[in-house]
């Protein structure tokens, strides 16, 4: 989901590396959780099986399984060590039904239909392609299981971002679709009742370094395949220092983040979607095998 081009292999090593100390950065991380995880109450009925796409350390996967004790949870990351970390901190209360997974959310290790609840927060915008994510979605959700998640918005870090474009026109922050787009891609898709909306939050910094240290300690650094290779040269870092003055208030530096929140329900079995060569529709062997005809009991 992210519109800039990334150095995959390098978004990989960098979740590895910072998964170690991920929690004590990940405090924009854990207040959106929070906030996603009170949308979960709305789920129409009790799931036995939920996936937490991008778990990282799995505070949202052991949340999952005390909130639904009788549903298997899978918690789901693509960074080895980040799985190591859930199963650190799991309590052996928490880990009866819950299962650690190693993958790319792009081709899920899943059985088609097998899935009530997806929940993700702030991950789908490390996706190089929204639209496979979601066709691999719509193929391991059951008819009518709910989509929960949350991503990063155009408007994230928009004041790094101006003070590095008065430095050089290098990607040094990640450009975000808006949630039109990512309604529509939903549409697309297929979903029913996607409902998006946006919330905007600020952090506030006591320096700019402090608000680069965390970056890189949740592995959120620039990796951008078009970056600059190596150290970032010291005349550069103090440009863009200065230029983030303009942004300072008193003795705080703001960090604006617009949070995308996304809801949408699988659609029936056979319901089309849309590719280039047309309408769609996928069909279960069972959901097309012809009931037995009741037996006819006479007059």
């Amino acid at each position: 989901m992210s519109l800039t081009s990334l150095d995959i292999k390098s978004v990989r090593r960098s979740f590895e590396r910072a998964a170690p100390g991920y929690d004590q950065h990940a405090v924009l991380q854990r207040e959106v959780e929070s906030r996603l995880l009170e949308r979960v109450e709305s789920h129409r009925q009790p799931p036995e099986l939920i996936l937490d796409l991008g778990c990282g350390t799995g505070s949202a996967s052991r949340a999952l399984a005390g909130q639904f004790k009788h549903a298997d949870v899978i918690a789901l990351d693509w960074a080895t060590s980040m799985l190591a970390q859930v199963d650190g901190s799991a309590k052996e209360s928490d880990a009866k039904n819950s299962w650690r997974v190693c993958a790319d959310m792009h081709a899920l290790p899943l059985a088609a239909r097998s899935v009530d609840l997806i929940f993700s927060n702030l991950a789908l915008q490390w996706s190089y392609d929204l639209s496979a994510v979601l066709k691999e979605f719509r193929r391991i959700m059951k008819s009518g299981a709910m989509l929960l998640f949350t991503c990063f918005g155009p408007g994230t870090l928009n004041e790094l971002k101006q003070a590095w474009r008065l430095v050089d026109r290098l990607p040094h922050v990640n450009d975000h679709p808006d949630m039109h787009d990512i309604g529509d891609e939903l549409l697309t898709a297929g979903f029913r009742e996607p409902v998006v909306d946006v919330e905007h939050l600020r952090l506030e910094y006591k320096s700019v370094m402090a608000l680069m240290r965390e970056l890189k300690g949740i592995g959120a650094h620039n990796v951008a395949s078009q970056r600059t290779r190596g150290l970032t040269g010291k005349s550069h870092l103090q440009g863009m220092l200065a230029a983030y003055e303009q942004f300072r208030q008193g003795d705080i530096y703001p960090a604006s983040y617009e949070i995308i929140y996304g809801v949408a329900f699988a659609p029936q079995e056979g319901q089309p979607v849309r590719t280039p060569t047309g309408d769609v529709a996928t069909f279960s062997v069972e959901g097309l095998s012809p009931r037995p005809s009741k037996p006819d009991r006479g007059t």
